[in-house]
């Protein structure tokens, strides 16, 4: 069997004179790789570090600590398992409350649960989709003895941190950063994940770099990333024989995934320059479109443009599973916005803190948006395919 590439097609020869036509199948946002990744997993390999310790996590560690200016490092399995160690170290416990951003994935919470404190959610204000300072505010004055807030960036763009970290510090509560999919976005020129008491980072597959699977958990305070350490190597105590005197958890990153990370990171601005056009790409493609708008980005911050999307006007008559149906037709991968954590059957139940009185932004924002494909290895043919399919759906 011969195959072939076309313009939005591949072309398989099954047989003599016998051709079939696949539609190329573009993601939403896939793993890419460079070459230096090889390199330093090979060299993992050579030294036989095929262990959840090693060189490399201890460099991975530093490089991503210098990059984001901050003092220290603790790289784990998941960006989960950095928020969890985050509220371990906090001293979060059964009963606390724990503040935490609505429009989100659940991994920015489900931790909190772990430790069978309480999640009060707070909803997106319409100016970036981040944590409303209003509604935060709100939230505080009914639960001034709430332990910790977890403020997230979602899909790369910066919160407004300032009137964030403001309210914080006046309740004197502690900040967990949910950086998740913020690396290399900037908030006045500083690096999200660097502004709360903890930051934390996910390198999953589908973040602007990946380890395959894997996070980190960054903070200023040595002691408390030193304690990370130990709580995600099993809490064990330092004697020649197996000891431990408290629960521990095997929370710690390969070694092999971490020479994945030191290769990624040399491609960590690249990746970040071409999610920025990628958005740019949409934004002007749809400039003469009513019907669309795309993600808002705040003023204050440069984003790492981590998911290009987009919010239907209500009168429209599309909806977003019009779009993404239509995308999927041609081989092409979107998805809705992030249900709010509010309206999850796990979380009924929960206080949630509204950012207006008139309902939910949080919730019109997922009624009307969805996410468009932000592959960094989208060609021009790739988005002129994808823009003009969701044009299409409009009748454009």
């Amino acid at each position: 069997m011969e195959t072939a590439d076309v313009p939005g097609r591949s072309v398989r020869r099954l047989g003599k004179g016998v051709f079939e036509m696949e539609r190329k199948r573009i993601y939403l946002a896939s793993p890419t790789m460079h070459g230096w990744e090889q390199k330093f997993v090979q060299e993992v390999f050579d030294s036989n570090w095929v262990a959840p310790v090693g060189p490399d996590v201890n460099a991975f560690e530093k490089e991503v600590a210098a990059f984001a200016g901050i003092g220290y490092a603790a790289a784990v399995s998941a960006g989960t398992a950095a928020i969890h160690l985050a509220l371990k170290l906090l001293g979060i416990g059964e009963g606390d409350v724990v503040i935490c951003s609505d429009l989100t994935f659940s991994a920015s919470c489900n931790p909190i649960c772990y430790e069978k404190a309480t999640p009060v959610f707070v909803d997106c204000e319409p100016g970036t989709w981040d944590m409303s300072p209003d509604a935060l505010r709100r939230a505080l004055k009914k639960y001034p003895q709430a332990k910790a807030v977890i403020c997230v960036h979602l899909y790369g763009t910066p919160a407004r941190l300032d009137e964030i970290m403001d309210i914080c510090r006046e309740a004197g509560i502690p900040m967990i950063e949910d950086a998740a999919e913020s690396l290399s976005s900037t908030y006045k020129g500083k690096q999200t994940g660097t502004f709360g008491r903890f930051g934390i980072y996910s390198f999953n597959g589908n973040k602007i770099i990946t380890t395959s699977s894997g996070g980190m958990l960054v903070s200023d305070d040595k002691e408390a990333i030193d304690r990370a350490r130990f709580l995600a190597t099993q809490a064990r105590d330092p004697a020649r024989h197996y000891q431990h005197s408290q629960i521990g958890y095997n929370y710690r990153m390969s070694n092999v995934l971490a020479g994945i990370g030191r290769g990624q990171m040399k491609s960590l601005v690249l990746h970040r320059e071409l999610k920025q056009a990628i958005y740019r790409t949409y934004q002007e493609a749809f400039a003469d479109m009513e019907e669309i708008t795309m993600n808002p980005m705040n003023p204050d911050g440069e984003a790492n443009y981590w998911l290009s999307c987009m919010t239907i006007a209500p009168s429209a008559g599309v909806t977003p599973d019009h779009v993404i149906d239509a995308l999927e037709a041609e081989n092409i991968e979107s998805r809705p916005i992030w249900k709010p954590m509010h309206m999850q059957p796990v979380f009924a139940g929960c206080d949630f803190f509204s950012h207006r009185e008139d309902g939910s932004v949080g919730e019109d924002v997922f009624a009307r948006g969805l996410c468009l494909p932000s592959d960094v290895k989208n060609t021009k043919e790739d988005m002129e395919r994808i823009i003009g399919i969701v044009r299409g759906v409009f009748g454009k």
